[in-house]
């Protein structure tokens, strides 16, 4: 089973991608949709979860996801027939950094996608290339809460504390209006859903070629959240803002 695959499976039960409950995505939400008729952009979208709950939300907005995934973009699609809100978004498979529009947006969304731009300041670059004046950014992405382990910054990445982040964020030209971070218990059930539902599918589909692999990855997935990053990795959500008289 290939990683993508593996991931849909994963994130059955937590199809935000991101260590947050539904209030701290809602709130998160109403900080960003401040008018009602924003143009929405995520960068990263794939199932459209975040995009999906803003355009319910809020009868006045449009949205656009980008995203690699034929399938993801496939389901985002269908998820917003269902939900009543299909034209009302557009959604574009390709490099999320590819991507160009003749009209800028008024709030960007990135939640755990910013490895694929490289990290949290390059995701921000990217955002700012697509933002309208006066417009937001909400963003999610991991820091250290304690001093990790070299093996956990080489499975998780090189964050820093969370003071630091924001200032690096804060220096490279916006400045946050909101934020949020995550509790231990919004951390904890995010591992406890993705590890949980491999193994569910594992065990419910015993005669499938890749319920061998996909058990075993579950096991070695939850044992280096528990031994490895649960003591140390933390989750920050911001809403921001440009800084007046940045480019």
């Amino acid at each position: 089973m290939d990683r993508e695959q593996m991931s849909r499976i994963a994130h059955r039960g937590h199809p935000v991608k991101s260590p947050l409950d539904d209030d701290s995505v809602r709130r998160l939400l109403e900080r960003g949709l401040v008018r009602g008729d924003e143009r929405v952009l995520d960068l990263g979208c794939g199932g459209g979860e975040w995009l999906l709950r803003a355009l319910a939300m809020r009868p006045g907005v449009h949205a656009e996801g980008v995203d690699i995934s034929e399938e993801d973009l496939a389901r985002a699609a269908t998820a917003a027939r269902e939900r009543g809100v299909r034209e009302r978004l557009v959604l574009h498979r390709q490099n999320a950094g590819d991507f160009a529009s003749t009209e800028p947006f008024d709030v960007i969304l990135s939640f755990g996608a910013a490895h694929a731009f490289g990290g949290l300041l390059p995701t921000l670059a990217a955002a700012h290339r697509h933002l309208a004046p006066g417009g937001r950014v909400l963003i999610g992405d991991g820091f250290w809460e304690r001093p990790p382990s070299p093996e956990a910054v080489e499975m998780l990445g090189d964050f820093t504390d969370l003071a630091t982040t924001v200032d690096r964020v804060v220096a490279d030209g916006w400045t946050p209006v909101d934020g949020h971070v995550s509790t231990r218990r919004e951390l904890d059930d995010y591992e406890w859903a993705c590890w949980g539902s491999l193994a569910a599918w594992a065990l419910d589909h015993p005669e499938d070629p890749d319920s061998s692999q996909v058990l075993e990855t579950a096991t070695v997935r939850r044992t280096e959240w528990l031994r490895v990053y649960r003591d140390a990795f933390g989750f920050v959500s911001l809403v921001l803002r440009r800084t007046p008289g940045v480019g």
